[in-house]
């Protein structure tokens, strides 16, 4: 469903949530600047998930990571894990680390949803899309599991980047918490202009995605999400 919820209001909604959780929105807080942030990545088709390369389509590259701590050593200084908590740790856990504090890193991103969901739900399915909420859908498939609507949703979102080809997806979709230098350019064969356009005064704006687009660039509009998932 759609809220009436002011886009500037949303932004200072995000980012006191992450400031309440231990964590920053500085990437948020450049966009709502009309800056570019620097270090989002751009989701791409649902089944890459939100977090991936938006431009071309190939998986991130992947930098070497430690070796993980095995499974059977999965435990807490004091006490236990249950089942979904050791799901959860399952590859996760660099060996050195104590589990519990990877452990709370997932509980903390469940918090930051359960908060913003209770604000604003496009605000935390948009902080999925761009990964202003990172690591969202391990955590909510373990250990908050409430809120699979809101990754499932998040899947099929747009983060601000260039999208192409298979990464269309035809529908209707509006912005999240836009600055307002926020604009947009469908085009279709040959670089053909389909729909430009830009919000007036960071006011959230929506747009279409027809079967003949091929690329999709978003500038300034944080995140795009589908129109009917909750109306």
């Amino acid at each position: 469903m759609r809220y009436p919820f002011p886009a500037g209001a949303a932004v200072v909604v995000l980012t006191a949530a992450l400031a309440a959780c231990g964590s920053s929105f500085d990437g948020h807080t450049a966009a709502s600047e009309g800056r570019a942030p620097a270090t989002r990545a751009p989701v791409t088709a649902p089944s890459a998930g939100p977090g991936a390369t938006a431009s071309s389509g190939a998986p991130a590259q992947r930098t070497s990571e430690p070796p993980k701590l095995p499974t059977d050593e999965l435990t807490p200084a004091t006490g236990s894990f249950d089942k979904k908590q050791k799901e959860y740790l399952v590859d996760r856990v660099p060996k050195g680390m104590d589990p519990a504090a990877v452990l709370q890193t997932g509980q903390e991103t469940c918090d930051k949803l359960t908060y913003l969901v209770k604000v604003d739900r496009d605000t935390a399915v948009g902080a999925i899309v761009t990964g202003e909420i990172a690591d969202a859908e391990p955590a909510v498939e373990h250990l908050c599991t409430q809120h699979e609507e809101l990754v499932q949703e998040a899947s099929r979102g747009y983060a601000d980047g260039t999208y192409k080809d298979e990464q269309i997806r035809p529908g209707k979709y509006h912005d999240v918490t836009p600055t307002e230098n926020c604009t947009w350019q469908i085009t279709g064969a040959n670089g053909k202009n389909l729909v430009s356009g830009s919000s007036t005064a960071g006011k959230r704006a929506g747009i279409t995605l027809p079967d003949a687009a091929r690329a999709f660039t978003s500038t300034g509009c944080y995140a795009w999400l589908p129109e009917g998932e909750h109306e």
